[in-house]
């Protein structure tokens, strides 16, 4: 049945930023679809609330506490998950972000810790599981979760724009070398409903306006994005790769722009 490919049966997934919003409802929806889990962010408390829901499910996971903008800290995070479970098929490099910061107040030192979190960390996290990802029968998957402030112009996110698309086209590339063992996608996330939009989603007035402006008329959930996931670790998307996914509404424009001082 068409259904089956989108199991995950049987399969190992390693997750960043899992502890809350977008990563846990990815590692959630993983375990649902029958992955085992390995979630890694920086505070534990959040990763084993995540765990927990995994474990509910049936499912195994294991808890990484994890700065992804250090490199050995990567290394130990791969070196824990084929300790535990021997192998490794998916990848989501979710962790990010970058609050908004008008460019004239933008220091190199926050351009390039943009970089670093969104990117770089997000490159070499891939370029160390690849080689056991392409071990994995079928052909092992990365997810990239991107931003489509990496798309399109919206003033405050000259570093965190930068950073996202310099992501979109990391992974367009990486597809190209890894093919055909291991697919890299990566998608572009609009406006959704986590901590991270608390400011927007929590005052109905700009609720309002970020609903107004958004063709589907309302904010993103994490399952949304979650679902976009799973269709691309699963074999379901088997010959799809290098490609940016939008999950974003329908926006072709900002819903919400953030004002910055004029020069």
């Amino acid at each position: 049945m068409i259904l089956d490919r989108f199991r995950l049966d049987g399969r190992v997934a390693l997750v960043t930023g899992a502890g809350r919003g977008i990563g846990a409802g990815i590692a959630v929806a993983f375990a649902e679809a029958g992955a085992d889990l390995v979630c890694a962010a920086r505070t534990p408390a959040q990763l084993e609330e995540t765990a927990a829901r995994v474990r509910a499910l049936g499912r195994r996971a294991l808890v990484v506490p994890t700065d992804v903008t250090d490199p050995s800290q990567l290394e130990r995070l791969l070196a824990a998950a084929l300790a535990e479970y021997g192998r490794l098929d998916v990848l989501v490099n979710n962790a990010g972000g970058t609050p908004p910061r008008a460019a004239l107040d933008t220091s190199l030192e926050f351009f390039e810790k943009a970089y670093r979190f969104n990117t770089s960390s997000a490159f070499l996290l891939t370029k160390l599981c690849a080689p056991r990802l392409a071990e994995s029968p079928g052909g092992g998957a990365v997810v990239n979760v991107s931003s489509r402030a990496g798309a399109m112009v919206q003033s405050g996110f000259v570093a965190y724009g930068a950073a996202k698309a310099a992501l979109n086209f990391a992974t367009r590339v990486l597809a190209a070398e890894f093919a055909p063992k291991v697919r890299v996608n990566v998608i572009e996330v609009g406006g959704v409903e986590t901590s991270a939009l608390e400011l927007v989603v929590s005052d109905p007035e700009l609720r309002a306006r970020l609903e107004r402006n958004t063709p589907m008329r309302r904010v993103g959930q994490v399952e949304d994005v979650a679902a976009c996931a799973l269709y691309l670790a699963s074999l379901a998307s088997s010959w799809v790769t290098g490609k940016v996914f939008a999950v974003d509404g329908g926006v072709e424009a900002p819903a919400i722009q953030f004002p910055t001082r004029p020069l």
